[in-house]
């Protein structure tokens, strides 16, 4: 056998240099072989469409169709047929695989050792193929292959999985496919969940609920959060019909309260024991029942907060520097999310014109259809101009936020959804639902605006479709959804920020408004109506001022 440098002389070619090896075989003298580079051999467009890039067939020498890539390649002559093999690129070095030569491209400008290397290469390869059966190299290695399996299984984890650690995927699960941050916080979420089955204790229920809520501890997200059946029961209440409790609805302090070590009060439900006592938006819980809420979540207070009805709590509650010790009753607080009145303002005659009130509270379940019934109610009794009253009212179910904007807008982008890559889902309208979309309207809102009123707050102005008076609102620009477990329990999970159709994204700053109410402006709807009526009041607004838009 020999291996030669050689390269092609004619004037009219453009060949790259090539080794021709040669060999004597025992089984075949005939067999020739050719390493070239790709840049000299062509192959159909059929095949260089059907086969990777490092492999190009050549069935005949008259196949000029196709470029190959500039890799390197075997050009093998046997029984007149010329076929060439794939070549692996690796270090400046030949291989035999299976009786193909392999070559890396750019090899053939190596001196003389790189000659005898090939020389022993090919000897010894046809060498091992003559004496060393077929069968005998494929039992070698369908053994290791055999052996890999078994070390792999070894060291995969030998437990079956229980009832315990298929709740805990399944809240995992959840959080997987529904986290809005898809880095988890900068950890792997599936390595958290594989070291959590190998070491988190799962054994009970309540050790199962302990390693979900370690689990959701590491999002650092203070609105995710684990709920046990009777808690996740509770919550779905709260966006029905009643609750029972103090009627506080808390939050964390934003950029809109001063910093204190506690929590703010958001609302407080109108009539409820918390409203009865002088607790208003803005102020500060300290403690509940001696217990600090310097350390405290918003979902741990709320559970302290709410009982049976007739049982006491007590509440350390600071407004500016005044701090008080307030004891409540807990009771059962009605949510019905809608109030309304009519203010007929001083013209003269039953043609004067007529302001609708609309104050709503919460956004549960029904909160959409009550500001319909609402709208209807007023206009059989002549209102040309609507107030809708947000203030205090924290929030609820995003839906009917939505479907609440599609009430007073004609068309027009009520809300993105966005995620961590940018926008992910618009709500917008087309005017199929608008109940009214051309009287005039004003809304009010405050601190204690939060969640799904801003949405609305936000889509009204944004759309020019009512001017904003009051105060910059809560600022809590993120979307949770709930879900249900199996065993009962829930997740309440952030899926989404939103921004609202400005594209303005309201987290911890809030949506400001058009102009400020006078600061001694009431927020029932009685004192409301007597604004409007009385010029000389200070907290006088005329129609001119609220319609303005």
């Amino acid at each position: 056998m020999e291996a030669l440098l050689g390269s092609s002389h004619s004037p009219s070619a453009s060949v790259s240099p090539s080794f021709i090896i040669t060999s004597s075989y025992r089984r075949n003298p005939t067999i020739a072989f050719k390493v070239l580079s790709w840049n000299s051999l062509y192959s159909g467009s059929n095949n260089s469409r059907l086969y990777p890039h490092i492999l190009c067939l050549k069935k005949s020498g008259n196949d000029n169709s196709g470029s190959c890539p500039p890799l390197c390649y075997i050009e093998q002559m046997c029984k007149n047929r010329m076929f060439s093999q794939p070549n692996w690129r690796l270090s400046k070095i030949f291989l035999d695989k299976q009786s193909m030569l392999v070559i890396q491209n750019g090899l053939a400008f190596l001196p003389r050792k790189f000659k005898t290397s090939l020389c022993k290469t090919v000897k010894h390869s046809e060498i091992f193929r003559n004496i060393v059966p077929d069968i005998f190299v494929r039992s070698c290695i369908g053994l290791m292959l055999v052996m890999a399996v078994n070390t792999a299984v070894a060291k995969a984890p030998s437990f079956a999985l229980t009832e315990e650690n298929l709740l805990f995927l399944e809240a995992w699960r959840t959080i997987d496919r529904a986290y809005i941050d898809k880095t988890f916080n900068g950890q792997s979420w599936f390595r958290y969940r594989e070291d959590a089955l190998r070491n988190e204790p799962m054994n009970t229920r309540q050790e199962t609920y302990a390693a979900i809520k370690k689990m959701i501890a590491t999002l650092d997200d203070p609105f995710t959060r684990f709920l046990e059946p009777e808690k996740f029961k509770s919550l779905r209440s709260g966006t029905q019909n009643a609750l029972t409790g103090v009627g506080l609805s808390i939050g964390y302090p934003t950029g809109n309260t001063e910093s204190a070590p506690g929590l703010v009060v958001v609302s407080a439900s109108p009539g409820g024991p918390a409203n009865r006592a002088g607790i208003s938006s803005g102020d500060i819980i300290l403690e509940i029942d001696n217990t600090s809420t310097e350390n405290m979540g918003i979902y741990d207070a709320a559970e302290r907060l709410q009982g049976p009805e007739g049982s006491g709590v007590e509440l350390t509650v600071r407004r500016g520097s005044e701090t008080r010790q307030l004891p409540l009753i807990r009771e059962k607080v009605s949510l019905n999310p809608v109030k309304s009145r009519i203010c007929k303002l001083p013209t003269g005659g039953n043609d004067a014109p007529q302001i609708g009130y609309i104050k709503l509270s919460t956004f549960n379940q029904n909160a959409s259809g009550a500001v319909r019934e609402a709208i209807e109610a007023l206009r059989k009794n002549n209102v040309n101009a609507f107030v809708l009253d947000l203030r205090d009212n924290s929030g609820g179910l995003f839906p009917e936020g939505v479907e609440i904007a599609k009430i007073w807008l004609n068309k027009g982008v009520i809300v993105y959804i966005c995620d961590s890559r940018g926008v992910r889902d618009i709500y917008d309208t087309d005017g199929s639902n608008v109940v009214a979309a051309s009287e005039p309207l004003a809304v009010l809102v405050n601190k204690g605006t939060a969640s799904a009123s801003e949405i609305l707050a936000g889509a009204l102005k944004d759309n020019k479709r009512a001017q904003l008076f009051g105060e910059p609102t809560y600022g809590k620009g993120k979307i949770q959804s709930v879900f249900q477990l199996s065993d009962g329990s829930g997740l309440a999970v952030t899926v989404a920020r939103y921004e609202t159709p400005a594209h303005n994204d309201i987290d911890k700053v809030g949506v400001i408004p058009d102009h400020p109410l006078p600061a001694s402006f009431p927020k029932d709807d009685e004192s409301f109506c007597n604004c409007l009526l009385n010029p000389a009041s200070a907290c006088h607004l005329n129609r001119v001022e609220l319609f303005s838009n």
